[in-house]
C-alpha cells in the first residue's frame, strides 16, 4: 500500500489555506443528518466534539472517566506555545516551525509542523475568549516564559495549571453543546473495538464500565482522541487509567501505527521511591526556566546539598550545552541525567535523581516572585516529599512521559482507514522523534478546534449518499463477538499471577532495553522476553471478579494490548539503525555521546501494518521531504 499524506501543493505558508479553500463542505441542512463518534474527551476530543456540534452535526462522545474533566490533559501543567512574539525577542511562525522541526530531529512533516505554528496564535485568542486565566504582566498583557529547545519566550501559562484551565474551557464548550442536544455524552464507557464496513470506519463497540453491558454505536465517522501509550512502561507520568487500547484495536482493523518507538522521557519528574510504586509524579518543565540542574562532582557524594560548595557542583547541562543550558530539549536533558546517574553521581535515597536548585533564582528575584510563578508546583512537591523546595533543591529524575508515535494520519488527520481520524497524542503527526515542551497542549487544541472542523466535513461530504449503517450489520456482530470472546477468556483464566505482575514485568523490559537508550542486542533480548511474557499471560493470568464492574478486567484488556504494542516498539527501534531524538541507539553516537542521525537511509516515517496474530508486521515508509529547511546536525551547544 502506498502511503499518501495528501499534502496540498504550493508554498509551505500557503498549504493550509489552499486546503481550506478546496475542501468540500456540507450545507447546514445536511449536517444534522450526519453522525460523528468522538472517543476521548480531553483537549483534542472535547474541542473537536464541541466544534463539530456547533456546526450542527450529531456527536456522541465516549470516555472511561466519570467526567470529561478527568481527562489526562490536566497533567500538562507548564504552558502552551504560540508564535505571538509578545516579548519582541525575534519569534515568528517560521522560527516556531523551525524550532519544532529541529526539536523533532527532522523526523516530522514540514507541512504539518508549519500548520501547527501558524494556527498557534489563534488558539491563544480562542482560549482567552473562553476565559482561560493566562498569567499577565503588570500592565495587563499576557505573559510568556521559555521552554526547552528554544531561545525565545513563546509559552503562555496559567501558573502550573495550564492544561487544567484549557480543559475547563473546552469542557464548558462541550457542555454547552450537550445542553443544546447536539452532543450525547457517554461517560464510564470504554471502546473495545472499531467497526469497519466496506473498508470505512462506521462505529465502535464499547463496554459500560458501570454495568458491564456491551453496546454498539454507529456513525458516519469516528474520531480517536485517546492520548498516548507512555503507561506501557508501568512507571510513568501518566494516570493509571491511560492506555493504548483504542488506537491498538483500530490498528488491528487496518490503521497503520507510525513512529511507535519514539517515546519521550520527561527530565523533570519526581524519582521512584520504592519497588511498590505505581506512578511517577510530573513536575512542570517550566521549573527549568529558573531552576539549575546539578549533581555533585564526586561520585557517591551524599552530603546535604546546601553543604556542597559551588565549585564541588557539576551543572552538567550548562557545561555540555552552553547555548541552551537547563532549557535543553527533553530527550537530551533526560539522557544527560541518566548518564550522570548511571555513572554514580545520582543523589537521593535510591541514588536515582539529580538536583533542581532554585537558590540563585530566589536570591535574584525574591521569594515572592518564584512563589507567584510556581507556587502550586512547590506546594505539590512539599505535600509529596515533606520538603520545602524554597529551602533546598528538588530531587528530579527522567520518567516515561509522551509518545510521539501513534496512528499514522495524512494531512487531514485521517488514518489509513477512511472515516477514522486520530487527533492529539493519538496520532504521530507533528513532533517527529522528540516533542518540544508546551507543544502537546498546542497540538491537541489545534487538532480539535482548527483542523478537524475542516477535514472532517471534507470527508463527510462524500458520505451524504452513503447507505445508512444499522448496528445490526454483520460487521457489528463480528466485532461484538470478538470482544465477548476476549472477556470470557480473561474471566476463565485460572493462573496465579495478577495483571499488574505482567504490566510491571513488561515495563521493566522496555525501560531497560527500549527506554532512554537502545542497542541491537538489548532489543533482540527484549523481543524474546516479551514473547515469553505473552505466553505466560495467556496461561498464568489470574483474574478476580465478574463481567460487571471490574477494574481488573479492564486492566487485563489493556495489558494484552500493551504486550503486542511493546513487541512492535522493539521491532521499530531495531529497524531504525540511527540515533534521532528520543530514539538513541548506542551504536550510533559520537565520541562525546551525541546522536548520529542517518538521513540517507532513514529520513522517513516508519508506518506498520498489522498482518494478523503472530505474523510479522509489514513496514511501510513515508519519505520525509525537506524543501524549506536544511537538514543539519542537531546541536544545542
Amino acid at each position: 500500500m502506498r502511503l499518501d499524506a495528501r499534502i496540498p501543493d504550493g508554498e509551505l505558508s500557503e498549504k493550509w489555506d489552499r486546503y481550506k479553500q478546496h475542501a468540500r463542505l456540507v450545507n447546514p441542512a445536511n449536517r444534522k443528518k450526519l453522525d460523528i463518534i468522538v472517543v476521548g474527551t480531553g483537549l483534542a476530543g472535547a474541542a473537536c466534539a464541541a466544534s463539530m456540534a456547533e456546526q450542527g452535526y450529531n456527536v456522541k462522545t465516549f470516555c472511561f472517566q466519570d467526567s470529561p474533566r478527568r481527562a489526562h490533559s490536566v497533567a500538562a501543567q507548564g504552558g502552551v506555545n504560540a508564535a505571538k512574539n509578545y516579548k519582541n525577542d525575534g519569534d515568528s511562525v517560521y522560527r516556531m516551525f523551525y524550532d519544532t522541526i529541529k526539536g523533532g530531529d527532522f523526523r516530522s512533516r514540514e507541512a504539518n509542523v508549519y500548520r501547527l505554528a501558524a494556527c498557534s496564535a489563534s488558539l491563544i485568542d480562542q482560549a482567552v475568549a473562553q476565559g482561560v486565566p493566562f498569567a499577565r504582566e503588570y500592565g495587563g498583557y499576557l505573559n510568556n516564559r521559555s521552554f526547552g529547545g528554544v531561545q525565545v519566550s513563546r509559552t503562555f501559562y496559567a501558573r502550573g495549571q495550564t492544561g487544567q484551565q484549557l480543559l475547563l474551557g473546552a469542557y464548558q464548550a462541550l457542555m454547552r453543546q450537550e445542553s443544546l442536544g447536539r452532543v450525547k455524552s457517554f461517560t464510564r464507557h470504554e471502546m473495545l473495538d472499531l467497526v469497519v464496513v466496506n473498508g470505512k470506519a462506521k462505529g465502535i463497540i464499547v463496554r459500560n464500565l458501570t454495568t458491564g453491558a456491551i453496546e454498539r454505536h454507529a456513525a458516519h465517522a469516528v474520531v480517536l482522541a485517546t492520548g498516548g501509550y507512555g503507561k506501557i512502561y508501568y512507571l510513568s507520568t501518566l494516570a493509571m487509567g491511560c492506555n493504548s487500547s483504542a488506537i491498538w484495536r483500530a490498528h488491528k482493523k487496518g490503521a497503520f501505527m507510525a513512529g511507535v518507538s519514539w517515546i519521550q522521557f520527561h527530565p523533570t519528574c519526581l524519582p521512584q521511591l520504592g519497588e511498590h510504586q505505581s506512578k511517577l509524579t510530573l513536575m512542570s518543565e517550566s521549573l527549568r526556566n529558573d531552576g539549575r540542574i546539578w549533581v555533585p562532582r564526586t561520585a557517591g557524594d551524599q552530603r546535604p546539598p546546601h553543604t556542597i560548595a559551588e565549585e564541588e557542583r557539576d551543572y552538567y547541562l550548562e557545561r555540555r550545552y552552553p547555548a541552551f543550558g537547563n532549557l535543553s530539549p527533553r530527550d537530551i536533558s533526560s539522557r544527560a541525567a541518566k548518564e550522570r546517574i548511571d555513572a554514580g553521581f545520582g543523589v537521593g535515597a535510591m541514588k536515582n535523581a539529580v538536583y533542581l536548585d532554585f537558590a540563585k533564582a530566589i536570591k535574584e528575584q525574591g521569594l515572592g516572585k518564584i512563589r507567584e510563578k510556581y507556587g502550586n508546583l512547590f506546594t505539590m512537591y512539599e505535600k509529596i516529599n515533606g520538603i520545602s523546595a524554597y529551602e533546598q533543591p528538588m530531587l528530579i529524575s527522567p520518567a516515561a512521559h509522551f509518545t510521539m508515535g501513534g496512528l499514522w494520519v495524512d494531512y487531514g488527520l485521517m488514518t489509513t482507514i477512511p472515516g477514522l481520524f486520530a487527533l492529539g497524542e493519538a496520532n504521530f503527526s507533528d513532533h517527529g522523534a522528540n516533542r518540544l515542551g508546551a507543544n502537546s497542549l498546542l497540538q491537541a487544541c489545534v487538532d480539535g478546534y482548527f483542523i478537524a472542523p475542516y477535514t472532517l466535513p471534507d470527508y463527510l461530504a462524500g458520505e451524504l449518499q452513503a447507505e445508512p449503517i444499522d448496528t445490526n450489520h454483520e460487521a457489528f456482530d463480528k466485532a461484538e463477538q470478538a470482544v465477548k470472546q476476549q472477556i470470557a477468556h480473561f474471566l476463565n483464566s485460572k493462573g496465579t499471577l495478577s495483571v499488574d505482575h505482567f504490566h510491571k514485568a513488561l515495563g521493566k523490559i522496555l525501560y531497560d532495553k527500549c527506554g532512554l537508550s537502545r542497542n541491537s542486542e538489548g532489543l533482540k533480548e527484549a523481543l524474546l522476553a516479551i514473547q515469553e511474557l505473552r505466553q505466560s499471560f495467556a496461561h498464568d493470568l489470574k483474574l478476580t471478579g465478574d463481567d460487571k464492574t471490574n477494574s481488573e478486567l479492564e486492566k487485563a484488556g489493556r495489558v494484552a494490548d500493551y504486550l503486542e504494542l511493546g513487541e512492535l516498539m522493539c521491532h521499530d527501534a531495531l529497524a531504525r539503525e540511527e540515533s534521532c531524538g528520543a530514539h538513541f541507539r548506542e551504536e550510533y553516537q559520537t565520541a562525546d555521546g551525541e546522536a548520529i542521525r542517518n538521513d540517507q537511509d532513514y529520513c522517513y516515517v516508519s508506518a506498520w501494518e498489522w498482518m494478523g496474530k503472530d505474523l510479522p508486521q509489514q513496514l511501510h515508509k513515508e519519505p520525509l521531504l525537506f524543501n524549506d529547511v536544511e537538514l543539519t546536525v542537531r546541536s544545542y551547544k
